[in-house]
């Protein structure tokens, strides 16, 4: 299985040659070429990528509004998703359910509800194959029972808002924003997870630079058993491959940068 780190941009209107478009994720395993997210900035460049399916972890503009105009494949998302995108012109539109492993192509996709938005309910994603698993949640300010949600995941993939100033408060009984990365830190250790990667970065993340992001975000994990970094635009990785356990840093992946 490999990975393509397409956009590492949240919604912020800062952004760097680092991270440039908002974040998704391109999963290319056997026939299959699936997409995790479309937001604005994808808005007329799906065909260029070719994806045959697109997956959503939710309804905001930054993970969402590149469907604005229809999209190429079957797109993939929640109950609670499809309302909020109920308008979009997809002609092919499948609903998944949670907690419950659903067959995309040649990849398996398991939906668990996670606390971000009230008005956008979210999601992160359980991805399996043969040989590899992880785990894709790019907004999250609450993750329910990570033990469970994370147990023998090799990957955790997460959400860069912010690296150690939490930007989570409490709506309606809810936590909404985006937990820091320290945060997720500590979930990674509760479940054993040695790995994680961090995309949807934030200005924190952007304005610090990529060098320093890095030491500060590598430390962190150093921290916590993990080994811990930040995603950018066009990185990859290939699951299986002693040379290239984590990030290819030496072959970026070919990212319109118009």
């Amino acid at each position: 299985m490999k990975l393509t780190f397409l956009g590492t941009r949240g919604e912020i209107e800062m952004r760097s040659r680092q991270h440039r478009r908002h974040s998704a994720l391109l999963i290319e395993h056997g026939s299959s070429r699936i997409m995790i997210d479309c937001g604005t900035d994808w808005l007329h460049r799906l065909r260029a990528i070719g994806p045959t399916a697109i997956v959503l972890t939710h309804a905001h503009d930054d993970h969402a509004a590149g469907l604005a105009d229809g999209a190429p494949c079957t797109v993939y998302a929640t109950a609670a998703t499809w309302r909020s995108l109920r308008r979009l012109p997809i002609a092919e539109g499948r609903r998944l359910p949670l907690r419950r492993e659903v067959q995309i192509g040649d990849v398996r996709f398991k939906a668990f509800p996670v606390q971000h938005s009230v008005r956008a309910p979210a999601v992160g994603y359980r991805v399996s194959a043969p040989g590899c698993n992880f785990f894709y949640v790019p907004d999250v300010a609450g993750l329910p029972k990570p033990s469970d949600v994370l147990h023998r995941i090799d990957l955790y993939i997460g959400d860069g808002a912010t690296v150690s100033r939490s930007m989570v408060r409490s709506k309606d009984g809810v936590l909404v924003g985006h937990a820091p990365i320290v945060r997720q830190l500590d979930w990674c250790a509760i479940a054993h997870v040695k790995r994680a990667i961090f995309t949807h970065c934030g200005s924190q993340i952007v304005r610090t630079g990529a060098r320093v992001a890095q030491f500060l975000v590598r430390r962190l994990g150093r921290e916590h058993g993990i080994d811990a970094r930040v995603a950018r635009d066009g990185d990859r990785l290939t699951f299986g491959s002693r040379s290239d356990k984590l990030m290819h840093r030496n072959q970026r992946a070919r990212v319109d940068r118009s």
